[in-house]
C-alpha cells in the first residue's frame, strides 16, 4: 500500500509541475513555421475570444511559440455555411494581401466555412484543415431539423448566438436555423455539390489529396466522455446517443469528418478537446490537442505551405 501511494504522489506531482518542465522542451524554434499564415475558423456557437478565453484555447499561442503567423478570425456563430463563407472571405483577403495565401484550418462548421473560401477564391488559399467537421452532416442536426423542438431549439439557440456575438464583439445576426439546416445530411449533400473537391466518395474514405493548386487535410475524434473534470462532457454525452453504436466525438461521426488526407479519426477526443476546450480540460491518456495542432503546421511546413 506504501509503494502505491508514493508513486500515486509522484505522478501527481509530475502532472502540476509539468509547467515548470519546459525547459526540456526540445521543439526547435521553427517548427511551425509555415510558408502561409495559419488562419483559424471556429464552428458553430463559436467566436474568437470572450472575457480573455479563446475559443482556440491556447492553441494559436502555442504555434506562434514555434514560429507561425497565426489569425483568428470571427464568422456568425450561426448562419450557413455560405452565409459563414461569405463572411470569412473578406477576412481571408485581407490576410491574403500581405501574405499571399493562407493555411485556412477549420473546427465543426469551421470546416465546411473555409472549403466555401477554397472553392470561390483558390488563388487565396494553400490549404484546408478541418478538425471534427460535419462534411456529410450530424445525426444531431438530422434529428433537430423538423422535430417538434426545432421552432423552440431556434429560438434558444438564437439568443445564445446572439449572446455570444454581442460578449465577442462580432456584430452579425444569428440564423441557427440555417445553421442546422447546414448541418444535415441533406444540407451537406447540397454543399458538397457545389464543393465538392476533398469529399471522399465513398462512406468512410478518404477525398482527393488536393485540387486546383489547394492541398485539403483532416483529422478528428471518437471520445465522448474523456475528462472527469470537464462539465460539458455530459452534454456531448446526451447528444452521442444521436449516434447509437457509431463511433464520433459527441456531434460528429467518425467518417463524417474524412476531409481530404485523414491524419488520423480516432483522437480520444471529443468535439470540444479538439479545440482544447473546455480550458485545456482533456483526457490525460491522449496526444495534448495542442501538440497535434503543432504536428499539423510542421506537415505544412515540410510541404512547403
Amino acid at each position: 500500500m506504501k509503494q502505491w501511494l508514493k508513486a500515486a504522489t509522484m505522478l501527481c506531482i509530475l502532472a502540476w509541475s509539468a509547467p515548470t518542465l519546459a525547459w526540456w522542451n526540445s521543439t526547435p524554434s521553427d517548427y511551425t513555421d509555415t510558408r502561409y499564415p495559419v488562419v483559424l475558423v471556429h464552428g458553430m456557437f463559436g467566436f474568437d475570444s470572450i472575457a480573455g478565453v479563446d475559443y482556440w484555447y491556447g492553441v494559436a499561442e502555442d504555434l506562434r511559440k514555434y514560429g507561425a503567423d497565426v489569425y483568428t478570425t470571427q464568422v456568425p456563430a450561426l448562419d450557413s455555411t455560405i452565409a459563414r463563407g461569405e463572411a470569412l472571405l473578406p477576412q481571408v483577403e485581407a490576410i491574403a494581401a500581405v501574405h499571399g495565401k493562407v493555411n485556412l484550418v477549420g473546427h465543426s462548421h469551421g470546416g465546411p466555412t473555409a472549403r466555401y473560401v477554397a472553392r470561390v477564391r483558390p488563388d487565396l488559399v494553400a490549404s484546408v484543415t478541418s478538425v471534427g467537421s460535419p462534411h456529410k452532416g450530424s445525426p444531431v442536426a438530422d434529428l433537430i431539423v423538423g422535430s417538434p423542438a426545432e421552432g423552440l431549439g431556434a429560438t434558444l439557440g438564437n439568443a445564445l448566438g446572439g449572446l455570444i456575438d454581442l460578449l465577442s464583439g462580432g456584430g452579425y445576426d444569428q440564423n441557427m436555423s440555417a445553421s442546422m439546416y447546414s448541418l444535415t445530411s441533406q444540407g451537406s449533400a447540397e454543399f458538397n455539390n457545389f464543393a465538392p473537391a476533398g469529399v471522399p466518395s465513398t462512406a468512410c474514405g478518404e477525398g482527393a489529396y488536393s485540387d486546383n493548386g489547394v492541398r485539403f487535410y483532416s483529422w478528428g475524434g471518437t471520445g465522448v466522455l474523456t475528462n472527469a473534470l470537464d462539465v460539458s462532457d455530459a452534454l456531448l454525452g446526451t447528444t452521442s446517443l444521436a449516434f447509437g453504436f457509431s463511433a464520433n466525438d459527441g456531434l460528429v461521426g467518425r467518417c463524417s469528418n474524412h476531409f481530404g488526407k485523414v491524419i488520423r479519426d480516432n483522437y480520444f477526443m471529443n468535439h470540444l478537446d479538439e479545440v482544447n476546450q473546455t480550458l485545456g480540460l482533456h483526457s490525460l491518456f491522449e496526444t495534448d490537442p495542442k501538440a497535434v495542432f503543432q504536428q499539423h503546421a510542421n506537415r505544412l511546413k515540410n510541404a512547403g505551405l
